[in-house]
C-alpha cells in the first residue's frame, strides 16, 4: 500500500466514526466522511491534475469535526470567525500524525497543514481548487437545511459571499448542481437575477 493510500485509508477511519449523518442520494453517511468524498471529487473534476497534497488536504479538511461543535463557541459572527480559525488548526493539528503514520515526511506534513489550516499564501492555486470545493459541497449538501434555520436575507448574504470566494471554473460547476425550487430561487437572488 503506498503512503497516499494508507493515509487515505487513516483519515477515512477516523471520520467514519462521526455520529452525524447526511442523507445524500438516499443512502444515510456519516457526515465528515461524506464531506471528504466529496470535497476530494470535486476537487478531481476542478483539477485533473491535483497534487497528493491537495488531495490529501481535501480528505482531512474537517477531520473529526463533531469534536469541536460550533455551539462550544459564542453565538455570534465573532464566535463563529474564532471557532473557525481554531477548527483550521486543530484539523491541521489531528492530520499531521496520521499523514506521518502512513510514512509522510515533513515537506508534505507541511503542506498538508498549510492548506487545512488557511495558511497558504495569496493566490495559491492549490488553496483556491480547496475553497472552491468547499463551497460545492456546501451547495450540494447544506443548502437547504441551512436555508431552513436561517432567516432569507441572512441566506442571500452567505450565497453572495459564498460566490465571491469561487474561481470561474468553481462557479460554473455551481450553476451545473440539481437545486431544488427554493434552492435555486435564492441562488438567483443572490447573484442578483431574482
Amino acid at each position: 500500500m503506498s503512503p497516499f493510500e494508507r493515509a487515505i485509508e487513516l483519515i477515512d477511519a477516523a471520520n467514519a466514526g462521526d455520529p452525524n449523518t447526511l442523507t445524500f442520494h438516499g443512502q444515510s453517511h456519516p457526515k465528515e466522511l461524506l464531506h471528504a468524498e466529496l470535497l476530494t471529487a470535486w476537487v478531481r473534476k476542478l483539477r485533473p491534475s491535483p497534487s497528493e497534497e491537495l488531495l490529501l488536504a481535501a480528505r482531512a479538511h474537517h477531520l473529526r469535526r463533531w469534536e469541536r461543535p460550533r455551539a462550544a463557541y459564542p453565538p455570534g459572527r465573532g464566535g463563529y470567525l474564532r471557532w473557525r480559525r481554531d477548527a483550521h488548526h486543530w484539523h491541521a493539528a489531528i492530520t499531521a500524525p496520521l499523514l506521518r503514520q502512513a510514512c509522510y515526511g515533513d515537506p508534505i506534513v507541511a503542506r498538508v497543514s498549510a492548506l487545512i489550516s488557511k495558511s497558504a499564501p495569496p493566490g495559491d492555486a492549490d488553496a483556491q481548487a480547496l475553497e472552491d470545493g468547499l463551497c460545492l459541497v456546501f451547495l450540494e449538501t447544506q443548502l437547504d437545511e441551512l436555508a431552513g434555520r436561517l432567516d432569507h436575507q441572512k441566506m442571500v448574504d452567505i450565497l453572495r459571499k459564498s460566490w465571491r470566494k469561487m474561481s470561474p471554473p468553481a462557479r460554473e460547476a455551481a450553476l451545473g448542481l440539481a437545486f431544488s425550487p427554493a434552492e435555486f430561487s435564492l441562488v438567483r437572488e443572490a447573484l442578483g437575477d431574482g
